[in-house]
């Protein structure tokens, strides 16, 4: 009797025991299951203040779905991603060489006509002289003439097996140069491209918190990645943030000014940091710098209808000769003074953006000679600029873009703002003109900061048009700057894949398109703030497209 209690005991208690086993296996696999769609279900904004990469997983807790912008940003990535994909690469003597590579002028002949399209096959090797079989090489081509002041760039086609095809248009006649420069190999391009997008922190941001007579600076950024306390400032609609360390005794506030410094930090092996040398960007690949011979030919220029907003500049858009700017896609006035001050009778204008478009506000005065500068009583060369000329009801007034703004000086927050809300407080009309530009100052932080800000500005651009679809709007590119400035951090590589994005941003939309890319090539202007003749030629091509 003992013996069958003993037994039924012992399988009483292997049964529950099997139970148990069963039960934790299937909560086992409900829970993974849980888990992956809790990771499935992670949103990407950037502005998490513990980011570190373009889309960073900081919560499991389910948010929203991707937003339409986010979905924009992720579209945009994955295309620049397909096109400069990793280039790793053991040794340098593995990487393009100008040296051993070989360009050839297609169908040469002893002396060219005007207008004519001359096409040079470039074959990239490495420095064994080995042929690469990828492209993806940052190149700039450019043709010129000194003695005439005539430039133009050139366009370049990528076949992505180690082949390009670059093609001049010969706008002028004469004895003119061709210059085909190695900005950065691949594995350059490819490596900068990897360090841009691994890192906001490259640039360090000071905030000046006042309060009465006492201040104090605490570390600001579009991200911070601290468990203190911050001082957040969002803006939810356009998704765009800012942070500081809140201070103590201090409210959020009294934020008033900020300053920048570069940190040293670097994203590239010491082995690709070597690819950008001064001695190995910007190296020619012409050898002995080619010389042709462009003739009239009895050719005459066709006429184009006049420049207006909506039409879209090919590359090259238009060459210099004797210093002017000459499109190729409309019919462009040279305006002189009488002509500029009838163009400015009523004007309202409005130019958001960097010290670049600053340049203008500097420049109008110089040819106006009616334009004056109203003290608004701010100081620093970042306030607010104003011109006015009562007699002529003209307004002409320059305003910095917002976050991320790069300078060593110490400049004021308030009446400081966001392009897209900058836009958003104009009513417009058909004397009202506006004028942005941006770029320089992303240049140093992950794409998506670039990428969000052109899109919010696009919809801003939109909200204008069902308000005032009168309003005329020009968006100016980043030009090109020092060829051998910090490159990682603002080099010209950065500014290429902007002038990417802005063009595929506001490729349809109604506005007027001033390539100061395509235009400082053409100058050669190597400079971040290019000399007075340029912003000239600048401003004549704004003025044709809004008079």
């Amino acid at each position: 009797m003992s013996s069958n209690t003993m037994l039924q005991k012992m399988l009483l208690i292997l049964i529950s025991f099997s139970v148990v086993t069963w039960m934790i296996f299937i909560i086992s696999q409900n829970f993974t299951k849980l888990w992956s769609a809790l990771n499935l279900s992670i949103s990407v904004h950037y502005w998490n203040n513990s980011a570190k990469s373009l889309f960073p997983k900081t919560s499991l807790i389910p948010l929203k779905p991707l937003t339409e912008t986010e979905l924009r940003i992720k579209e945009i990535i994955e295309k620049l991603d397909q096109q400069i994909p990793p280039r790793p690469f053991t040794h340098v003597n593995t990487t393009t060489s100008a040296t051993h590579s070989t360009a050839t002028i297609l169908n040469p002949r002893d002396t060219y006509c005007r207008g004519d399209q001359l096409d040079i096959l470039l074959e990239v090797r490495d420095h064994l002289g080995k042929r690469k079989q990828y492209g993806g090489d940052f190149l700039r081509a450019r043709m010129s003439s000194p003695a005439l002041m005539a430039g133009a760039s050139g366009k370049v086609m990528d076949f992505n097996n180690g082949t390009y095809l670059v093609s001049f248009t010969l706008f002028w006649e004469g004895q003119v140069s061709l210059s085909l420069l190695l900005i950065h190999p691949s594995e350059g391009a490819s490596a900068l491209w990897r360090a841009r997008n691994q890192g906001y922190d490259k640039i360090i941001y000071k905030g000046k918190f006042v309060n009465g007579t006492s201040h104090v600076f605490t570390e600001c950024g579009l991200t911070l990645n601290s468990s203190a306390e911050l001082c957040e400032y969002l803006d939810d609609r356009d998704q765009e943030a800012f942070y500081c360390m809140k201070p103590q005794h201090m409210p959020c506030e009294a934020l008033t000014y900020m300053t920048t410094r570069n940190r040293e930090v670097s994203y590239l092996t010491e082995k690709e940091n070597s690819l950008f040398h001064r001695s190995k960007v910007g190296v020619e690949m012409m050898k002995d710098r080619k010389h042709i011979d462009v003739t009239n030919c009895n050719k005459s220029e066709k006429i184009e209808e006049k420049c207006q907003v909506g039409m879209k500049p090919p590359v090259p858009g238009g060459y210099t000769l004797q210093g002017k700017w000459i499109t190729t896609f409309c019919n462009q006035v040279q305006l002189d003074t009488i002509k500029i001050n009838g163009c400015l009778k009523g004007k309202l204008i409005y130019l958001l953006g960097d010290s670049t478009l600053r340049q203008w506000i500097y420049y109008f005065p110089k040819v106006v000679k009616t334009l004056k500068f109203f003290d608004l009583h701010e100081t620093g060369i970042f306030k607010k600029h104003l011109l006015l000329d009562a007699e002529r009801h003209t307004q002409i007034q320059w305003k910095k873009h917002s976050y991320p703004f790069v300078t060593f000086q110490l400049y004021s927050l308030i009446d400081h703002d966001y392009i897209p809300r900058e836009i958003d407080r104009l009513s417009g009309d058909k004397n009202t003109a506006i004028v942005i530009t941006f770029g320089q100052h992303f240049r140093p932080f992950p794409i998506d900061i670039f990428i969000r800000r052109a899109i919010g500005v696009r919809k801003a651009i939109e909200r204008l048009f069902l308000r005032s679809p009168t309003t005329k709007v020009i968006i100016k590119t980043e030009n090109i700057r020092e060829m051998h400035i910090e490159t990682e951090r603002f080099g010209d590589f950065h500014g290429y894949i902007h002038y990417l994005i802005m063009k595929d941003i506001f490729k349809d939309l109604n506005v007027g398109i001033i390539d100061a890319w395509d235009m400082t090539i053409a100058y050669g202007t190597d400079t971040i703030h290019p000399p007075d003749h340029v912003i000239g030629n600048q401003i004549n091509m704004f003025l044709n497209y809004i008079c």
